[in-house]
Parts: structure tokens; sequence; C-alpha cells
């Protein structure tokens, strides 16, 4: 099987590697339009800022390529961002695959300062989120194996609002899509390389569509 993940102008790549590693895959990272429409599956992580990943995405010629692939893609962290409409990060366009706009959070404890109280469900609540979550509401053969409120690990600082495409559900200040999915495209807000055995059953998961 040809595992492709999408090299562009974001980080966490070989997270990603190892994780795949790990269950039996060795992917290709490029930004090769000929590799990337060949592949059976493909990854598109970030850690990065939105508009700068755009630009590269442009300049490549891979926004009009990851928008028509036939094959399941999976969007991770700022991957999935970057399959929404539009992203406050950068007031930036992006892919427009799922008609969703990402958000950034709002929170009286910004820059990791500290609260005696809580806000909301969350203690110490603070922009970005950094640490394990729940995600709850799983639908669809991506979550199969996995528990609904299973823990997986988020590091981020903007969200999408739930709505049509949402496929998991996590509170964090507000209720937002921790998953997305439309049709082969699949998206999650969360690190299932950082997740433990969890994110490695999400991953052997999207392998296996």
């Amino acid at each position: 099987m040809k595992v492709v993940l999408i090299k562009y102008n974001a980080g966490n790549t070989q997270s990603v590697k190892f994780a795949l590693n790990r269950i039996g895959i060795e992917p290709l990272l490029t930004d090769s339009i000929e590799e990337i429409q060949s592949a059976d599956k493909v990854i598109l992580p970030g850690v990065g800022e939105a508009s700068s990943a755009m630009v590269y995405l442009k300049e490549k010629g891979l926004d009009v390529v990851i928008k028509n692939l036939k094959q399941p893609i999976l969007g991770i962290c700022l991957g999935m961002q970057l399959m929404c409409k539009y992203s406050e990060e950068g007031k930036t366009d992006c892919l427009g695959i799922f008609n969703s706009t990402v958000k950034r959070f709002s929170s009286p404890f910004e820059g990791g300062r500290r609260s005696r109280g809580d806000v909301g469900d969350v203690p110490y609540a603070k922009v970005p989120q950094i640490g394990w979550n729940n995600i709850y509401n799983l639908k669809g053969y991506l979550f199969k194996n996995i528990s609904d409120k299973e823990f997986q690990y988020f590091v981020h600082g903007y969200y999408v609002e739930s709505g049509e495409n949402t496929i998991a559900t996590t509170n964090y200040l507000t209720e937002y899509s921790s998953a997305l999915q439309k049709d082969n495209f699949y998206g999650v807000q969360f690190h299932p390389e950082k997740s433990a055995k969890a994110g490695e059953q999400l991953l052997k998961n999207f392998v296996g569509l």
C-alpha cells in the first residue's frame, strides 16, 4: 500500500511518519503531484500557521490537487483546518472542502495565565489548548474500536464549530468538532501520532478504509 504524507510549509511530519512505521507502514513524504495522485491513502499533517501553509500549497498547485483527490485523505490538526473554507488565523481562504470556518479560541486566561476557578467544565482553561482531552459522539469507521469519551492529545489555538460534517466532538471553552468527514475527506483536530493506543487505532482504521 502506498501512503503519502503531503510535504508543505508545516511541521510534525516526522512524528506522523514514525507513528505509521509502528503500524507497519513506510510512508512517502512528498509534494509531487504525481506521487500524491497515485497514492492509495494521503495524509495532510500539520503544525503551523494557516496563511503561510496555504501560500505553499497554492505555489505548488496542491490546493487544486487535494480538492480533487478520490482516495481517502486525512487532515491532522492544521491539515484539517486547511480543509475548511476559511480560517481566522491570518484571515485565510482555505481549501473549502468542508463548509466550516476555523475560529480562534477566546479565553480569559490567554497566554497561559491560570485562574483558581474553572471555565465551564475545563479547569484553568487557556489558549492554546495543550494536552489530553476526550472525544465523544463518535461516528463512522474511522473510530472503529475506539471508545466514546476516549482521550486524544491536542495542541491548537483555533477550532472548528460543530456542523453537518462533524463525526467527533470535544469541549474546551466551547463545544467543537474534533473530527470531520465529507465523502473521502477526513480530518481530526487532535494528533493521533501522539495519542498512544487510541491514536494508533485511528491510524490503523484510516489505512484500512
